[in-house]
């Protein structure tokens, strides 16, 4: 016991001098850089403040999150793998290759910042396996699926990422102003996305949001922004279109939430050279006017609609017709799926609470367990806090039991959005939490998932606030 000790307190001394080694190498503006940063762990979040111009913000993110981001490489990279039997490097590539030459200056400065900030804190990548993180939705979910027959005819298709969320105003409201909540529903192995993300520009509006390590955007996408936006989206169900010549995704979300001033602004930005990968629905508002609005973005067709008064809803379903039935393969009546039932529990309970919505209904509603198909309290893939590691699926083709469901909850209202602050709860938007050990001993078929599945504990709803300390 004593030799194991001894060594433990080697490993801890070798560990602490290489970080000095690291420290002690980075230049005075690199330094100077790091002291307007600020990284700080809260309840099973990131908190991490970046500010200044690219090259600089870049640099404080990947120096302060490079371990962090060096293991969401090593998740994306396994689960790649396994379930394509494809080489990393291919994906990387293909990532650079489809999105590099469309990226936004501004945005590729930060990566590259990123890339120089991981090097200076020990941890070597590239600008282009950054670029394929960034693109991570584009490519697994919509350029994947055109060309996995030709690498192989048992690739499964890939899950995309679903979320419940919903934006009301005017009379819905107890106070007659805006309130937002979402959740995001996606593999229990992607624990990477548990990054709340000041960024404070050196051009544009600062930027409170939700995001993962290593991203320059929020891929969950729930933000605030001090021209006096919010937004989240829900993802677009079986949407079938994808352009390789437009551009990213990620790179118009990030510039349109840095520069627009309204809504209208933001979704002008969202639309221009789009590409219709990661297809949203995006639920926007704007506490200046208390205007609310819900952009439906595919690559063809669009549905938008903007209201002072009432709410709208997101469950990955399109609700715009043309949408719906020319770019998606939904079935739109099916309440045995989770996009219908959860449309259909969104309605339920906004009209009964019409009037009373307030910021601690919403965190309510992204915790709710009710099956609208069963009629009852039962947490499963339908309800707005997900459970499909609870559901066993006898009503669909779904994997039984597959480690996946909601991983988070996100809340704000008018107040707090003009004070740049927001409500959020890591893991379970119920706080059940989830354990790996008892969860593989009962579903051993997921056990090649055991490297890169983590422990969720159970977290408290807490306060994030642009430019809060440690």
């Amino acid at each position: 016991m004593k030799k194991i000790l001894a060594i433990l307190i080697l490993l801890f001394f070798i560990s602490a001098l290489n970080i000095n080694a690291q420290g002690n190498n980075l230049t005075a503006q690199q330094k100077e850089w790091l002291k307007a940063a600020n990284r700080h762990d809260k309840n099973g979040w990131i908190y991490l403040h970046i500010e200044g111009s690219a090259p600089e913000r870049g640099f404080q993110h990947g120096y302060l999150l490079a371990k962090d981001i060096k293991e969401t490489l090593r998740i994306l990279k396994y689960k790649w793998e396994y379930q394509t039997a494809v080489s990393w490097d291919l994906y990387v590539n293909k990532g650079s290759e489809l999105f590099e030459g469309k990226i936004d200056g501004e945005d590729l400065a930060e990566i590259d910042g990123i890339v120089t900030g991981m090097a200076a804190a020990g941890i070597t990548t590239s600008r282009n396996e950054i670029i394929a993180l960034n693109g991570y939705m584009e490519l697994m979910w919509y350029w994947w699926p055109t060309v996995k027959d030709q690498f192989s005819s048992n690739s499964p298709e890939p899950r995309k990422e679903s979320c419940s969320s919903f934006i009301a105003t005017g009379s819905m409201t107890a106070d007659g102003k805006i309130v937002l909540a979402h959740n995001s529903m996606t593999d229990y192995t992607d624990s990477f996305c548990n990054v709340i993300l000041d960024i404070l520009p050196e051009k544009g509006h600062r930027i409170l949001m939700q995001s993962y390590t290593g991203f320059i955007h929020s891929g969950t996408d729930f933000f605030i922004t001090d021209a006096g936006l919010v937004g989240s989206e829900t993802t677009i169900g079986d949407f079938i279109a994808f352009d390789p010549k437009g551009v990213p995704e990620f790179s118009r979300m990030r510039h349109a939430t840095q520069y627009a001033n309204n809504i209208d602004e933001w979704c002008d930005m969202m639309k221009k050279d789009n590409n219709g990968g990661y297809a949203n629905s995006w639920l926007l508002g704007d506490i200046n006017t208390n205007e609310i609005a819900r952009l439906e973005l595919g690559l063809k067709h669009i549905g938008f609609e903007k209201k002072k008064d009432g709410y709208f809803t997101g469950s990955n379903i399109a609700e715009d017709v043309k949408l719906l039935r020319l770019e998606t393969k939904s079935d739109d009546t099916n309440i045995k799926y989770s996009k219908i039932a959860r449309r259909v529990r969104w309605h339920n309970l906004l009209n009964k609470y019409a009037g009373k919505v307030t910021l601690n209904l919403a965190e309510q509603f992204e915790a709710d367990h009710f099956d609208t198909y069963l009629n009852l309290n039962k947490p499963s893939d339908r309800t707005l806090c997900a459970h499909m590691d609870l559901d066993p699926q006898y009503y669909t083709s779904g994997s039984p039991f597959y480690p996946g469901g909601t991983v988070d909850g996100k809340a704000v209202d008018a107040k707090m959005a003009k004070n740049m602050s927001l409500a959020a709860r890591f893991g379970s938007a119920c706080g059940t939490p989830f354990i790996v050990k008892k969860y593989l001993e009962k579903n051993p078929q997921f056990g090649w998932l055991a490297p890169i599945l983590r422990d969720r504990p159970s977290q408290p709803w807490t306060i994030f606030k642009a430019g809060e300390l440690k």
